[in-house]
């Protein structure tokens, strides 16, 4: 006797038998999203509307986030190279073999550049089908075998090193700007600003990945709002007199901002004032306008980067691709502490802001910009290594989320692994690849989950600055003072105020330990044992803190 079945219950069947499925699983039998990762530089944790800078004008970055979702945690590794290194391959930067900087100090964890070990987004994406594309800055490898084109991106327009400026103010044979579109050296047009540059680029980029049918990755890196300190006229001109309030007061309204923003906790503290950082009630009236300046022209440099994500935004629509892409924006450390001094300052030539000039931001508009935060870049402080983190992608994430998160740029990898269905392999080219450290962000991007459920602490180290975090604990210890440990109840005083190591040494003894753990597995050497033995490569600066100066 013949068994008839219906068509709607055979798919029903399948979809019962397929209840068990993983997010991995269910993603990749939908079309693949297309990916954009949009990464800023030297951009503090409120420094956007959507953390606390109702000063500045960020529309775009304000809807991103009002249409998708805000952590409150989300952690780099404080500095440039280290961080790109982390979120291009997903491995602790030393893993990846940028353990201090683009510089050589003699061991493979600290060679400068990524290893073949640690796979690039680009090279397990572009396996998986994708096209990829990247725009801006690169840092994490000087040698021409070392650069994009050569680690997996299709297309690249940008500039290598860990600085540039914004115009270009010499002629073709001596650039001051030296970009690269696809291995070939290119010549920033007089007049023609750096920012623009690499948004145009990438957009023409995507117009031209869009003939080949293929979902694509973006790897937008601005240089924005990293010194020099240039920005456009008219962005400038919007700023000029809303900074006369000065560092003191704003830095209180951007803490009172992040709380309404709801990434932090109205029980949160500010953290103390930097006791470096002059009052501004102290200052005469000439230093107040002149700080103000600067601060306008930085503010211009952020409100440019908002215009370009909204110029990125209307390609989406324009291509019919803004409901299948996943945007993710995140900065690659704190805002820059110290006094602005340059070996090369007395090159400025213009009035801050213009082409010439070559000011940077200190630590007492840098504490702003990290505000409620504690401390700068290049230190294992909050302010630090906290980064914005906005996710965007219609329908798939849940329109005004605000979580925890806890995240880490190492997470990046194995979130877009999955999103795409994409495997990572474990020999590469006959290499055998190093383990993802990081865990996917998709429980929290697309599910109910408030933070990551993570099997090991989280853990940094650069230049003898470091840090572990288990749970609510935080073990700081700063390479110049002696080797003291502070402890930190990140959940109460996220500000760092209040140091418990005297009350708690066995917490502080576990942490010790669970870092050194972290520290064998990740190749990590003492800084004070690796420095006196510091060598360079041919054509790199003659030490590594001479390179580190100019980036």
């Amino acid at each position: 006797m013949k068994i008839l079945i219906s068509k709607s219950a055979i798919r029903a069947a399948i979809l019962s038998a397929g209840i068990g499925l993983t997010v991995s699983t269910s993603f990749a039998q939908q079309k693949k999203p297309n990916i954009i990762l949009i990464l800023v530089d030297d951009l503090g944790f409120s420094d956007t509307g959507p953390y606390g800078a109702n000063e500045i004008q960020t529309p775009n970055l304000n809807e991103l986030a009002k249409g998708g979702l805000k952590l409150k945690e989300f952690y780099n590794n404080s500095i440039c190279a280290p961080t790109r290194a982390s979120v291009l391959t997903g491995q602790y930067q030393h893993k990846a073999g940028v353990g201090y900087f683009n510089v050589n100090l003699g061991l493979p964890a600290y060679q400068g550049f990524l290893n073949k070990e640690s796979l690039t987004l680009a090279e397990v994406l572009r396996n998986a089908g994708y096209t990829t594309l990247m725009s801006g800055k690169w840092h994490v490898g000087d040698d021409k075998d070392q650069w994009p084109n050569q680690r997996g991106f299709d297309q690249f327009f940008g500039f290598i090193g860990g600085a540039s400026n914004y115009y270009e103010i010499a002629d073709q044979q001596n650039p001051t700007v030296p970009l690269v579109r696809n291995n070939k050296p290119v010549y920033l047009e007089p007049g023609k600003y750096l920012t623009d540059e690499i948004t145009n680029n990438a957009l023409n980029f995507i117009s031209e990945s869009d003939k080949d049918k293929k979902p694509f990755f973006l790897y937008l890196a601005f240089n924005a709002p990293h010194w020099p300190l240039q920005a456009l006229p008219a962005d400038i001109e919007k700023y000029k007199d809303v900074y006369k309030l000065g560092w003191d007061s704003l830095r209180k309204q951007r803490y009172q901002n992040a709380i309404k923003a709801g990434v932090i906790s109205a029980d949160q503290k500010i953290t103390s004032h930097d006791q470096d950082v002059k009052p501004w009630d102290k200052l005469t009236y000439d230093e107040q306008q002149y700080w103000s300046l600067r601060q306008a022209v930085f503010a211009a440099m952020i409100d440019h980067v908002d215009q370009s994500i909204g110029k990125l935004r209307g390609k989406l629509k324009e291509l019919k691709k803004d409901d299948n892409t996943l945007i993710v924006f995140i900065s690659d450390n704190g805002a820059q502490g110290g006094n602005g001094t340059r070996p090369y300052s007395q090159r400025t030539t213009e009035t801050v802001g213009a082409p010439g000039s070559y000011e940077t931001q200190n630590s007492n508009w840098s504490q702003t910009g990290n505000s409620p935060l504690r401390n700068y870049k290049a230190t294992p402080y909050e302010g630090g290594i906290s980064a914005p983190f906005i996710a965007w992608f219609p329908s798939k994430i849940k329109a005004g989320t605000i979580k925890k998160g806890t995240g880490h740029i190492i997470d990046l990898a194995p979130t877009f692994y999955e999103l795409a269905g994409a495997k990572y392999p474990a020999t590469f080219n006959g290499v055998q690849t190093n383990p993802l450290a990081g865990q996917s962000l998709l429980p929290l991007l697309t599910g109910n989950a408030e933070e990551i459920q993570r099997k090991e602490p989280l853990a940094w180290e650069r230049g003898g600055n470091k840090a572990i975090r288990d749970g609510k604990w935080k073990l700081v210890s700063i390479g110049t003072n002696g080797g003291k440990y502070e402890l930190y109840d990140i959940e109460k005083d996220r500000a760092e105020n209040n140091d418990l190591a005297a009350k708690h040494p066995e917490i502080v003894d576990k942490l010790k330990l669970e870092y050194a753990q972290w520290a064998q597995k990740n190749d990590v050497v003492d800084y004070n044992i690796l420095r006196p033995k510091a060598t360079v490569q041919p054509g790199r600066p003659q030490t590594s803190a001479a390179r580190e100066r100019r980036n």
